[in-house]
């Protein structure tokens, strides 16, 4: 044991010299050292003394490798790879050694198993009821409201529609059908063709053409730019209406639905509202297909986001004043962001809180038809960065999941297995209280009442650590393709030809 903690400490102080300025030049041979004695030392570690504590110990040290790796990589332009790599060394760092130094305390002393276990379960409630309270009462607070006052077709703004495509089949047509009936008085319609690379989105503009709507031909995006934020820039520019409405071409609109966004956001005097859809409800065994979007609206309600300064929001469908998107800089401020919708969000809820995240009820019947497949491709593309493209967060929030949402379920049958019925009693109670968290935000999502709902969390929380995990390994390591294109450059800042900062 005493030989691999030296060796450890051996090769942390190696990882700690890639730092040093001079030595950065030869990082992909300190790093390739480090990877291999890390790999080593924090394995003997583990298999030496096997503990919660070691194994936590273990766990972090992967993610140290992968930090590592992607130093050997070298897929980030130096400058930024310097920054980024070493904040998550440091971090990763730290964290081990403070486990290494508490499962040296915990061996020093007894520790009353029993009472342990007690102090866990009732944590576990803890946590678990805090997460269903913030989860209804952010329900609770994104139900649309009665319009108490309806405005006059003369009263009402101008309202642009802003809708990028590339490649598309009918999903655009099926919307545009759905927009070219609304009630709206004041309605312009505009498509983005982004740079398609088949035929058929000029078949549908002729099918439209005489409706009003109005087709714009995109430009490919600059090296530095997102390709969605780019379309929405461009739409954004040659918009003409006083709000503009930013959705995507799986989206369905009911004839009032358009009017009804609109009397809602002048009636609670916002700049921005973000809409939950009516989801397509999977068939009775596409259990993977319904632990996709509920678990990405969990993550947008099932934390205090107000008091993170960071409000809830979705892409399917937002609305924003023109004016206040120029004041927060349009998407030229944000031209890499993965959810551009988040800045803009964050900006309107800090002027005079200008923004709300609804619930679209039939009265605004705002409906999502995105396939199942682009629903995973879209967790996959959004998961890493928002977490900030830092691997050390992964960790963290990896261990949170199988602590909070997974652990729970599993130590019901540890309950079982030793015949302790106090315990049984207190994990059962956190279980049901995630099982009634994760409920609601199935039934939100489908709106209805569905009994996979009741049992597919531990399932779930499984799934959404493996999607995080992968969203990671393809941003650092291979590509994230949307719409025909790898967003890893302007995402990950991967730009070879810039110069290297030696």
């Amino acid at each position: 044991m005493t030989l691999a903690l030296i060796a450890f400490g051996m090769f942390t102080v190696i990882e700690l010299a890639v730092w040093i300025k001079p030595l950065w030049r030869y990082r992909r041979f300190l790093a390739s050292t480090v990877l291999l004695g890390l790999s080593v030392s924090t394995g003997f570690i583990f298999g030496l003394k096997p503990s919660i504590g070691t194994l936590l110990f273990l766990v972090f040290g992967v993610y140290r490798m992968i930090n590592l790796l992607r130093i050997i990589e070298g897929r980030t332009n130096a400058d930024h790879l310097y920054k980024v790599a070493r904040n998550a060394s440091f971090w990763l760092i730290a964290i081990q050694v403070i486990l290494l130094l508490l499962v040296q305390l915990f061996s020093q002393i007894s520790v009353n198993t029993d009472l342990m276990w007690v102090i866990v379960a009732i944590s576990q409630i803890a946590i678990a009821l805090f997460v269903l309270t913030v989860t209804i009462r952010n329900l609770r607070q994104s139900t649309a409201p009665k319009i108490n006052k309806k405005h006059t077709d003369a009263e009402l703004p101008t309202v642009t529609i802003a809708i990028p495509a590339r490649n598309e089949t009918e999903d655009l047509k099926a919307c545009l059908q759905t927009l070219v009936a609304s009630d709206y008085p004041k309605l312009e319609i505009l498509v983005l063709d982004d740079c398609s690379q088949n035929k058929y989105i000029a078949e549908i503009i002729k099918d439209f053409a005489h409706d009003g709507v109005r087709f714009l031909q995109g430009q490919a995006p600059p090296e530095r730019w997102l390709a969605k934020n780019y379309a929405y820039q461009q739409l954004y520019d040659a918009a003409s209406g006083d709000i503009i409405v930013f959705c995507g071409v799986d989206t369905r609109f009911e004839a009032g639905g358009i009017r009804q966004m609109v009397e809602l956001m002048l009636q609670k005097k916002k700049n921005m509202l973000s809409l939950v859809p009516v989801n397509r409800t999977p068939g009775k065994y596409q259990l993977e297909n319904m632990m996709v979007q509920p678990g990405r609206y969990s993550w947008e309600l099932a934390l205090p986001r107000r008091f993170l300064n960071r409000p809830p929001v979705l892409s399917t469908c937002w609305l924003i004043s023109k004016e206040a998107l120029k004041a927060a800089g349009t998407f030229k401020a944000i031209s890499r962001s993965n959810t551009p919708e988040s800045h803009f969000a964050k900006y309107a809820s800090q002027h005079n809180d200008g923004y709300s995240f609804l619930i679209s009820d039939h009265s605004i019947g705002l409906r999502s038809q995105k396939s199942f497949v682009e629903q995973r491709y879209t967790a996959i593309r959004t998961r890493y960065p928002q977490v900030h493209r830092r691997p050390e967060i992964v960790a963290a929030l990896t261990l949170a999941e199988i602590f909070v949402l997974l652990a729970p379920f599993l130590c019901v049958w540890y309950a079982i297995y030793v015949g302790n019925l106090s315990l049984l009693a207190l994990f059962v109670v956190s279980s049901m209280l995630l099982t009634g968290f994760y409920s609601s935000i199935v039934t939100l999502t489908y709106r209805k009442s569905l009994i996979r709902g009741l049992w597919l969390l531990p399932f779930a929380a499984i799934y959404d650590i493996c999607l995080l995990n992968y969203s990671m390994w393809q941003y650092e390591f291979r590509e994230v393709i949307w719409k025909d294109r790898n967003v890893c450059a302007p995402i990950m800042r991967t730009y070879p030809k810039l110069p290297e900062t030696r």
